[in-house]
């Protein structure tokens, strides 16, 4: 049995706009409503939200007996405005887990409690070579030494603060989304590739006629990259859970940006062996590119619900995705397998 054909052009489209649409932790709307405003045309998907935000759609299969689910989510790495400071520049909170260097120098947008946004950039409170010398590079890269500087005549709080902008006010960092010779490069991959890769799995099942195995959530949960997005939203029905999240590439791992990736343990340890298994004989069976690694820096949705009491079982799946938390990369391979790997976990 072939699996169903996956419209490529349309996944990469989707996953643009996924990307340009801002989502960090807490902020998450406009990227849950492109979501489902994309499942509302997928018959005879259902759809509904959990209280804290997450969207949740149910696909009905052959089988109403144990249910299944696969899980990606849709907020990213960001910050919040911490302090207005006495000029006028913004001390930031981080959102999610990252080293402030990877940010250094990036656009962003201030998305202020009056809805409106103010452009700005991310530097050093001490940017200038000509101005400090070799004191810009040895400075030590963390909330203290580093401002957003707003591309706004402001020179002390109260300007600042006259634009809108609070403490708390959410804070975007550009995605910066290119796709060139097959890889698409951009800010916050993880985990928006992993969730174009599930949408589009059930598109291929729609478009082709067909229904899964058993009936299947699909949860896009929006509070992952601070640690408890799936901890809600997934019913007692489902007993087993496939973690849809991006592969871990560099030194001393396995995946590449060109497969997908069974992770069989991270920072929370192993994922559950028959489950794993089956994920590795549906691989081999349909010809997906994959590979098997452990990630010792990472957690996933999956251990969010168990560690809520979420008692099924769970395996991990996703593309390669180079420096990850960083400005990532993937390529369209990586997609597609993760993709068709999904499908045949769908239907099998």
């Amino acid at each position: 049995m072939n699996l169903p054909e996956i419209k490529t052009d349309e996944l990469l489209e989707f996953l643009v706009k996924l990307l340009n649409t801002p989502s960090p932790t807490g902020f998450t709307e406009g990227a849950i409503q492109l979501c489902e405003d994309f499942i509302l045309t997928l018959s005879p998907l259902s759809l509904s939200r959990t209280n804290k935000g997450a969207l949740v759609a149910k696909f009905p299969g052959k089988s109403e007996g144990l249910w299944r689910a696969l899980t990606g989510h849709v907020d990213t790495l960001g910050a919040m405005v911490k302090e207005i400071k006495s000029n006028g520049r913004l001390k930031l909170s981080m959102l999610g887990g990252y080293a402030w260097n990877t940010v250094e120098g990036e656009g962003v947008t201030v998305f202020a409690s009056n809805n409106q946004t103010v452009r700005g950039s991310f530097l050093l409170n001490k940017a200038s070579s000509h101005v400090h010398g070799g004191e810009v590079s040895k400075t030590e890269r963390n909330a203290d030494t580093m401002e957003v500087r707003l591309d706004a005549r402001t020179t002390n709080a109260d300007e600042t603060k006259a634009l809108g902008i609070q403490v708390g006010d959410f804070v975007v960092f550009d995605p910066r989304v290119e796709v060139t010779h097959g890889f698409v490069r951009s800010r916050h991959l993880d985990d928006k590739a992993c969730v174009a890769c599930m949408i589009f799995a059930a598109k291929a099942l729609v478009d082709a006629g067909l229904e899964p195995k058993q009936t299947t959530l699909f949860h896009i949960s929006n509070y992952e990259e601070v640690g408890h997005g799936a901890a809600a939203g997934i019913t007692p029905e489902v007993s087993e859970l496939i973690s849809v999240d991006m592969a871990a590439v560099g030194d001393g791992q396995e995946s590449d940006e060109f497969h997908a990736t069974l992770c069989v343990k991270d920072s929370g340890g192993p994922y559950h062996y028959g489950l794993n298994q089956r994920m590795r004989e549906l691989a081999e069976k349909y010809d997906i590119p994959y590979k098997v690694d452990i990630y010792p820096h990472y957690g996933s949705d999956g251990e969010a619900f168990w560690r809520a009491g979420g008692d099924v079982a769970v395996a991990l799946i996703g593309p390669g995705v180079d420096a990850s938390h960083n400005y990532e990369r993937t390529h369209t391979e990586a997609l597609l397998a993760t993709t068709r790997w999904c499908l045949a976990y769908l239907l099998e």
